[in-house]
């Protein structure tokens, strides 16, 4: 009779190493899922440093300077347009005429070289993403970037993953909605409206004061998916068509 080989406790010790090493790469999948979605991977809400220290609360809110007047394309183009040296001495060429921290705005306007911003939002090459369509459909700026009016210094409002641009591609009708104050202003008038409501201290409905926080506007209430239904009826938006692949991926 042969000599056993391995003890009784051998098959307890088995069990335990596959159930643990279940467990491991269970937890490790979970661990890499959970690190891809926090702020350390996406730097959602982590400020970007810049050549200049420009701050949207001071020209946005506190000075009410229009979106367009930086983002001259953003209403007809799938970039947004950064300001050139030319916009910011407009006014630089009168105020702070001597402010230390706008000498890269005077030396870019001097010599005609580009200030080199930083990217906040920077979407992979092989995704298409057009402002100009969006803004006209009345998709407000804050819906992707985040309380914009209220930025000392840009950060990224929102992780721009597939699963999040879906849930409205998928469901427009929940995101879409007209001021009932103002039912005669477009979707694209509505969206620079917000700034001035919320500047000029103007009562803000539910949806609005979600959009000024930064929150998600989706509604699931049954008079604002009706009223998202027919903005998305009056504006022909082929909505079968908007989760394709080929949408965003050209």
């Amino acid at each position: 009779m042969s000599a056993q080989v391995f003890r009784e406790r051998a098959n307890t010790v088995a069990r335990f190493s596959l159930v643990a090493t279940g467990i491991i790469v269970l937890g490790g999948g979970f661990a890499l899922a959970a690190f891809t979605r926090s702020p350390a991977n996406t730097k959602v809400g982590v400020p970007k440093d810049q050549p200049i220290p420009f701050s949207h609360k001071h020209h946005a809110w506190e000075l009410g300077i229009d979106c367009r007047y930086c983002h001259v394309s953003v209403e007809k183009a799938a970039y947004p347009g950064m300001p050139a040296s030319e916009t910011c001495m407009s006014c630089h060429s009168q105020i702070w005429t001597n402010s230390p921290l706008l000498e890269p705005v005077r030396q870019s306007y001097e010599t005609g070289t580009p200030i080199q911003w930083t990217h906040v939002n920077k979407l992979p090459e092989f995704v298409y993403f057009n402002h100009s369509i969006h803004i006209a459909r009345g998709v407000n700026c804050n819906t992707c970037h985040g309380p914009v009016q209220e930025m000392q210094i840009t950060y990224k409002g929102n992780s721009f993953q597939m699963a999040w641009c879906l849930t409205c591609h998928r469901a427009p009708e929940r995101y879409l909605h007209s001021d009932p104050d103002h039912p005669d202003r477009t979707p694209r008038q509505q969206v620079f409206d917000l700034y001035w409501k919320i500047q000029a201290d103007d009562p803000l409905n539910d949806r609005e004061k979600a959009l000024a926080k930064g929150d998600d506007p989706f509604s699931d209430k049954p008079e604002d998916i009706a009223q998202g239904k027919a903005i998305v009826k009056k504006l022909g938006v082929r909505v079968a068509q908007l989760a394709d692949c080929w949408i965003c991926h050209r």
